[in-house]
């Protein structure tokens, strides 16, 4: 979809002549806002990171588990040029896939790949469905998965016989025992940012990507307010303390990191990662340096979708001092990034340290102490 910028800059560009002085091409004056991208003219040190400084694991990420071999072979290709050390893959599914990814991806490539198992809801309303499922998570952890991912449609488009399916469902709470009990973290991905559940008017901040993306919008027609869908994951943590949580995306709290720091405090059993989110962090230098030194136990690294190429603004921003860099993606983030320059024993707690304290399977003797 192209936003055309002509209706809006046109009266402008008349009362000041440019159109009738030629000033104006035609390609400046059918351009979208998503392709004028001007190169800046501030001039500073400039430090792109293509390479992790320390080996990474990445605790979200989604792959097949029944990609073909050469696929596979290639993601493993891209990692080595990351400093990926491993893969947490959140999209294993349950029974036969989780099996089929075990063959695929852990065991043709030991030590890179580390698989967490998810839920079908086919069946909620059925006597008995949270025990069932509660089974099945623990067949799939004999089968090698050692983490579940819970995915968005949970609080959001899940529905039963009498509506909404909230996050808090006590259905799910034999889920929820079973990962205490079988000692495996729940990566749990709930809403969606704020302004998604805002009017889309010249006032919302996320105006470009609902414009382009108009089916990410969550209208107050048809979907409770994002507060009441944020608090919900909430009273599962708070209702299960013995389970380990690991809030994808930073709770979407990444621009009111008060509020998350508020929630980590709250519950110990929190944790949270960076996913999609790092474009926050990043316009917010000394807040979120000192956010990520504060809580430099509890989050760790995630990047979501698996673009290789998109890996060196999480790693220039986490790793440099930089000022002023772009995102990877305009309908994100409109503005320019600065650097976190964390310190060393950050980094390697938010790379890699803390995921091998809660996610079992990981071989800590693959990174530096």
């Amino acid at each position: 979809m192209l936003l055309r910028i002509t209706r809006r800059f046109a009266p402008l560009a008349a009362g000041l002549g440019l159109a009738s002085l030629g000033l104006m091409s035609q390609a400046s004056r059918s351009m979208s806002f998503e392709e004028y991208d001007p190169v800046s003219t501030l001039v500073v040190p400039e430090h792109p990171v293509s390479r992790a400084k320390y080996p990474v694991i990445d605790i979200h990420s989604h792959h097949n588990p029944r990609s073909s071999a050469k696929r596979v072979a290639q993601v493993v290709k891209d990692m080595d040029a990351l400093n990926l050390r491993t893969l947490v893959n959140l999209s294993g599914g349950q029974g036969e896939n989780i099996k089929i990814g075990m063959e695929q991806l852990v065991k043709a490539h030991p030590g890179r790949f580390i698989l967490f198992a998810n839920l079908d809801f086919w069946g909620i309303d059925e006597p008995g469905w949270g025990e069932a499922a509660a089974a099945q998570l623990h067949e799939d952890y004999r089968n090698g998965a050692r983490g579940l991912k819970i995915f968005k449609n949970l609080g959001l488009n899940l529905r039963d016989k009498k509506g909404r399916v909230p996050t808090d469902d006590p259905r799910l709470d034999p889920v929820w025992r079973k990962c205490a009990e079988l000692k495996i973290p729940v990566l749990i991905h709930t809403g969606e940012p704020a302004p998604f559940f805002e009017p889309i008017d010249k006032n919302n901040e996320r105006w470009l990507e609902l414009t382009l993306h108009p089916n990410r919008a969550r209208p107050s027609d048809k979907y409770p307010s994002w507060k009441e869908v944020m608090a919900e994951p909430h009273r599962v943590i708070e209702r299960h303390p013995n389970t380990i949580f690991i809030s994808a995306h930073m709770a979407w709290l990444a621009n009111d990191l008060k509020s998350l720091g508020a929630l980590l405090d709250r519950f110990p059993n929190m944790y949270t990662e960076i996913g999609a989110v790092i474009a926050e962090l990043g316009r917010q230098p000394r807040q979120a340096r000192e956010f990520l030194i504060r809580y430099q136990d509890r989050v760790l690294f995630g990047k979501d979708s698996w673009v290789p190429g998109e890996y060196s603004t999480y790693f220039r921003t986490l790793e440099t001092a930089d000022e002023y860099f772009p995102y990877h993606k305009k309908y994100h983030a409109f503005w320019r990034m600065y650097g976190l320059d964390l310190p060393d024993e950050v980094l390697k707690k938010i790379y890699y340290k803390n995921a091998l304290k809660i996610v079992p399977g990981l071989d800590a003797s693959q990174f530096p102490q």
